[in-house]
């Protein structure tokens, strides 16, 4: 996977620094180009390798990492520099994500931006979105995303194994997007797992015609042994006699004008009780920006999204923001080409001034 676009980067430089918070596919893009724009380029990251969700959230089977590795290499060969399980960071805490990733040091996103003479901020989405329904915060119901970087942190020999949230027996997974597919694949596919899980049941509150991950991807998961239950949606986790139950209510799609996917509406007194020994939730995650709405001058709204102009710019001067934190939850493509776009109006930007 390439990051780097050029050859070499010029041999006389613009003596501009640039900061990027970030090493997953929007600040990767970023700084392969505005290196090669001949500024200087350090690249802050928590996690303790550059990637990002590409490396610790995505399973190997779907994304293999030496070419993303290969990648990032030419970058640092080019001359960006990356300080990695370092956190930037005001006022936003990511919940269980802070205890997964364990960053070692702190530092004020103001600090950064006085040092820097633009900043751009691409920290994507770690942060699972909650059901609100009783019982989600039970120890045996995990946010999926979370549950997937802990594992990969263990992978790769950054954690200790037993730092990963127990998975095995029977386990649900929560949701139809592609978050939900990983779910759902690594334990069917990673030896870690194989022999612990017994059984994988996907549950989705509409058809699979819906489904952000494609009917094609379902019927993968099935193919690789996942039980598939449509029209289901959980409304509560308990524990009764020492067993763990989901109660679930069956669903129905009704046609809404100006909305592109049906509306699923419960079927009253269609609920029903399943035993599981662990669920994980994948029903969406959440911008996770680096500060509260007005902290350092910025912007964000209610979804946790970072306001900017057409420029990628903040409503504070010479700080940008590109990826799934500007335009909310997307693909490795659609966050790679926002972090390129942002590069070049940054480089403008400091031609400019």
């Amino acid at each position: 996977m390439r990051f780097l676009r050029c050859k070499q980067p010029p041999a006389e430089k613009t003596g501009k620094r640039v900061s990027i918070i970030g090493a997953g596919p929007a600040g990767l893009g970023a700084a392969g180009i505005l290196i090669c724009k001949g500024h200087d380029v350090v690249v802050y990251d928590m996690n303790p390798e550059p990637g990002g969700m590409i490396m610790f959230g995505i399973p190997v089977t779907r994304i293999p990492k030496e070419p993303v590795r290969k990648g990032i290499k030419q970058l640092m060969d080019a001359g960006v520099k990356f300080v990695l399980r370092t956190k930037v960071d005001m006022t936003k805490h990511l919940g269980l994500m802070d205890d997964v990733v364990s960053p070692q040091k702190h530092i004020h996103l103001e600090d950064v931006i006085k040092e820097s003479d633009a900043v751009l901020i691409a920290t994507g989405t770690w942060k699972t979105r909650s059901m609100r329904v009783p019982g989600e915060d039970l120890p045996w119901v995990y946010p999926a995303v979370e549950w997937l970087v802990a594992l990969h942190m263990a992978l790769y020999g950054y954690k200790p194994w037993d730092t990963v949230p127990k998975l095995e027996g029977r386990v649900l997974v929560i949701g139809g997007g592609l978050t939900a597919a990983d779910a759902v694949l690594v334990p069917l596919t990673y030896e870690q797992l194989k022999g612990k899980v017994k059984e994988v049941v996907l549950s989705y509150r509409r058809t699979k015609e819906y489904a952000p991950m494609g009917p094609r991807e379902i019927d993968h998961l099935i193919t690789a042994g996942a039980h598939y239950w449509e029209l289901t949606q959980p409304v509560e986790f308990y524990e009764e006699n020492g067993k763990r139950y989901v109660k679930f209510v069956r669903m129905r799609l009704v046609r809404v004008s100006a909305e592109k996917r049906p509306k699923p509406v419960p079927i009253e007194g269609s609920e029903f009780v399943e035993q599981f020994d662990y669920v994980l939730k994948a029903v969406g995650v959440l911008p996770t920006p680096p500060i509260e709405d007005g902290c350092c001058g910025i912007k964000v709204d209610s979804s946790g999204v970072i306001m900017t102009d057409d420029n990628y710019m903040t409503t504070r001067e010479g700080v940008f923001a590109a990826g799934d934190v500007r335009h909310g939850p997307s693909l490795i493509g659609p966050a790679l080409k926002s972090g390129m776009e942002a590069a070049k109006h940054i480089h403008e930007y400091l031609m400019s001034k």
